[in-house]
């Protein structure tokens, strides 16, 4: 598993739309202004994300993104993979070194790769929702927790 700052701005991109969809669907222009992320890149990201269907988009007023399932059926793991696919493949492709080394140390890389995929596949987004200092960020900037909304 290849972490990179995509994945990293997937995830945080993710998350603000878990944090503010209660109130509908959420605009890549509003998360942009929110994380400070460029709209193009917004786009690009949520191009990968609604093509593997973790985020639907909503056209018409009021249009913008939303998850296509809850939040606790999502993990961390399938958000930085959707995304960071495409670098895996270069990076499997590109070996520094001799073939000996490679083979050395490629044991090594697989099993944390493994590992670091394992423990985000453990942790969902409502998890990370629930975080205290994640609720204290978006509660600073005026929005709900997802789990605030009275019951119906």
């Amino acid at each position: 598993m290849r972490l990179s700052s995509r994945g990293r701005y997937a995830l945080t991109s993710v998350m603000d739309l878990v944090m503010h969809q209660q109130q509908g669907a959420v605009t890549l222009s509003d998360i942009s202004t929110r994380q400070g992320v460029s709209l193009s890149y917004l786009e690009q990201l949520f191009a990968q994300l609604r093509k593997t269907g973790l985020v639907q988009g909503v056209r018409g007023p009021g249009g913008g993104y939303r998850l296509t399932t809850s939040a606790d059926s999502i993990s961390v793991a399938a958000v930085v993979l959707t995304v960071e696919r495409g670098a895996e493949a270069v990076a499997e492709a590109d070996t520094h070194g001799s073939e000996t080394e490679r083979c050395l140390t490629h044991e090594l890389w697989s099993e944390l790769s493994g590992q670091i995929q394992a423990f985000l596949d453990g942790i969902t987004l409502a998890d990370l929702a629930c975080h205290p200092n994640l609720v204290a960020a978006v509660d600073s900037a005026g929005a709900s927790r997802p789990d605030s909304r009275a019951p119906s």
